[in-house]
């Protein structure tokens, strides 16, 4: 996958691309994404400093600045939404479906992290109670997260319900 989470420091580690994997492709979405977000950036007056990246099977973009909170929003929702539209930038100047992740302010880096520790934390109790334990709704990004955090406490979880109402649950060990 992309990133893998290490429980010490909850770091991101980038890992090598997966064989199949057309960096020069992906790249070349993230300069598409890039130069999408300067503009917006530019058109809005916002400062920011733009730097991209290849992380396993997908592009990854990432705003930092001073005064960027406008442009992530109450729990990520703007951050979201430029995230769709910098995606549907990239499918028009491409013709190929994008699966970039935008990141702006070390937002999605620092909600990875509280993300792993409640998925650790469903799982921890999962354990102790050998019940199912579902919880709230979450955006794609967030459930990902939680899954990859549940499987490294050795447990399974699914996602239910539907957009933007769907949530994981975390089961107890077969």
């Amino acid at each position: 996958m992309g990133s893998s989470e290490e429980e010490g420091g909850g770091v991101a580690v980038a890992e090598a691309p997966e064989a199949g994997i057309d960096v020069e492709a992906l790249e070349n979405e993230g300069d598409i994404a890039a130069d999408y977000i300067e503009g917006l950036l530019d058109i809005a007056d916002f400062d920011g400093d733009i730097d991209m990246d290849v992380e396993g099977d997908r592009a990854m973009v990432s705003v930092v600045g001073a005064t960027l909170d406008e442009l992530i929003g109450d729990d990520g929702e703007v951050l979201e939404a430029l995230q769709e539209l910098t995606r549907l930038a990239v499918h028009r100047a491409t013709g190929e479906r994008s699966r970039l992740m935008l990141d702006i302010g070390g937002y999605r880096d620092g909600r990875r992290k509280v993300l792993f520790q409640i998925g650790t934390e469903a799982a921890d109790t999962v354990k102790e109670t050998g019940e199912i334990h579902p919880l709230e709704p979450m955006t794609p990004f967030e459930r990902k997260v939680v899954h990859d955090a549940v499987a490294a406490a050795g447990l399974r979880s699914e996602s239910e319900g539907e957009e933007p109402n769907r949530y994981v649950v975390v089961h107890p060990a077969d």
